[in-house]
C-alpha cells in the first residue's frame, strides 16, 4: 500500500502523522511511504531522517494525498477537501461532531474516514485519544495559570499562593484522562482543586490517588454552578466519544464569575462543554466574555509537538500497520475496536453521535460491509 504523510497546515500545528521509526516499520512491511517535504520539521524531524528510514520525499501536498492511505494528526481543513476521493483511507483525528462541513465532504466523496478518537480498546477505553488528552489536560492548567496573570487579562492570582494568601481555586469538570492530568498539575502548583464527575467509582479513584489534596463532587447543575462561580480557573474536560460535548457551563454562569477568572475548554474540538466556548488558535488563543478569559485552542498539544508526536505515533502505528496490511474492510471484520474508529464509509455516517449531531442518517458499519 502507498501511505501518504502530508504536512499539517492548521494554524501553528507542528505535529506530524508519522515519525521516522514508524516509516521504517511500514517500509519493512513492504509499503511505500510518501512524506511531504518539511512535514516533520515542526517536530524536529528532517526530510533526511524520513529518507534514511525509507520514505520518498515528495514536493507538495497533492503527492502525499495521492496515496492509498493518508495519515495525519488533525482533521483536514477546507483547502484539503479537494484531495478527497472515493476509497481513500483517511487515518487521523476527525472530531466530526463539531465540524459539519468536513462531515459532508467526507460523505460526498465516500472517503473511508478512520478517526483516532473513536478507536477503542478491550476495556472500552480510547487508546489513541488518551496520549493527547494527557497532554491537553496538563497544558490546560499551565495555560490557565499564565492567563490568570494580570498582563494576560487575568485577575492576578498565583495558583499556589504564598503564606498568608489564599491559594487559587481550580474546578475541573470531568474526572477522566483530561481531568486527572489537569488535577495532577493543579495540585503540583499548590492550587485548591475540585473535580466534578458522574461516576462514583471515578471519584473514589481520584481520592485514592490524590488523597486530601483534592475535593470531588457529583457533577450536577447545583454543584457545577457553585464550584464555577467561586473558581479562578475552570477546566472543561468532558467527553462523549464520537459525539458533541454537552453544554454544562452556561453563558449566565460565566457572567457570574469574578472578572479576570479563566476558563480552558479542552472539549472545544468536540464543540466544547462551556456555552461561551469557540475554537481559537495558538496565534490568538484567548478572548473575553463578560470579563472572563477564555482559552479554547482546539489543538493544544500542537504547541509541544516533539512530545506530542512521539506520544501520538507510538499509539497510532499499530493500527496503521493493520490498515495498511489488511485494508479497512478486513480490519473492521476482524477487530471490533478498530471498526469503532470508522466514522464514514461508502458515503454513510457510521457513528451514531456524529449522525445525531448533524441530523444525518446513521448506518451501522456491519450493514455496509
Amino acid at each position: 500500500m502507498r501511505i501518504g504523510v502530508p504536512k499539517e497546515i492548521k494554524v501553528q500545528e507542528y505535529r506530524v502523522g508519522a515519525q521516522p521509526a514508524g516509516v521504517r516499520e511500514f517500509v519493512r512491511a513492504g509499503h511505500e511511504v510518501l512524506v511531504e517535504t518539511g512535514a516533520g520539521g515542526g517536530s524536529g524531524f528532517r526530510d533526511d531522517d524520513f529518507a534514511q528510514a525509507g520514505a520518498t520525499i515528495v514536493g507538495d501536498a497533492a503527492d502525499a494525498w495521492s496515496a492509498d492511505m493518508v495519515i495525519k494528526v488533525k482533521e483536514p481543513i477546507a483547502s484539503e477537501y479537494s484531495y478527497f476521493r472515493k476509497d481513500l483511507i483517511l487515518y487521523t483525528y476527525l472530531h466530526l461532531a463539531a465540524v459539519p462541513e468536513l462531515t459532508k465532504a467526507l460523505l460526498e466523496s465516500q472517503v473511508k474516514g478512520v478517526a483516532y478518537e473513536t478507536i477503542t480498546d478491550g476495556s472500552g477505553g480510547l487508546p489513541l485519544l488518551r496520549p493527547m488528552s494527557e497532554i491537553a489536560g496538563r497544558m490546560s492548567v499551565q495555560v490557565g495559570a499564565a492567563s490568570l496573570q494580570k498582563e494576560h487579562g487575568g485577575k492576578g492570582i498565583l495558583l499556589g499562593g504564598v503564606p498568608g494568601t489564599r491559594r487559587g481555586r481550580v474546578t475541573i469538570i470531568g474526572g477522566g484522562v483530561v481531568g486527572t492530568a489537569a488535577a495532577r498539575i493543579a495540585i503540583g502548583m499548590g492550587a485548591h482543586v475540585t473535580v466534578l464527575d458522574l461516576s462514583a467509582d471515578r471519584m473514589t479513584y481520584l481520592e485514592d490517588i490524590f488523597g486530601n489534596l483534592i475535593e470531588t463532587l457529583h457533577s450536577n447543575p447545583e454543584n457545577i454552578e457553585e464550584s464555577v462561580r467561586r473558581s479562578d480557573l475552570v477546566v472543561g474536560g468532558v467527553l462523549i466519544p464520537g459525539g458533541a460535548a454537552p453544554k454544562l457551563v452556561s453563558r449566565k454562569l460565566i457572567s457570574e464569575m469574578e472578572p479576570g477568572s479563566v476558563v480552558a475548554d479542552v472539549a472545544v474540538d468536540q464543540g466544547g462543554c462551556i456555552e461561551t466556548c469557540r475554537p481559537t488558535t495558538h496565534d490568538d488563543p484567548t478572548y473575553e466574555v463578560d470579563g472572563v478569559v477564555h482559552y479554547c485552542v482546539a489543538n493544544m498539544p500542537g504547541a509541544v509537538p516533539r512530545t506530542s508526536t512521539y506520544a501520538l505515533t507510538n499509539a497510532t502505528l499499530r493500527y496503521a500497520l493493520d490498515l495498511a496490511r489488511e485494508g479497512v474492510e478486513v480490519c473492521a471484520r476482524q477487530n471490533t475496536n478498530l471498526a469503532n474508529g470508522i466514522n464514514t464509509y461508502a458515503g454513510a455516517c457510521t457513528v451514531a453521535g456524529v449522525a445525531e449531531a448533524h441530523g444525518l442518517d446513521f448506518t451501522p458499519l456491519d450493514r455496509l460491509l
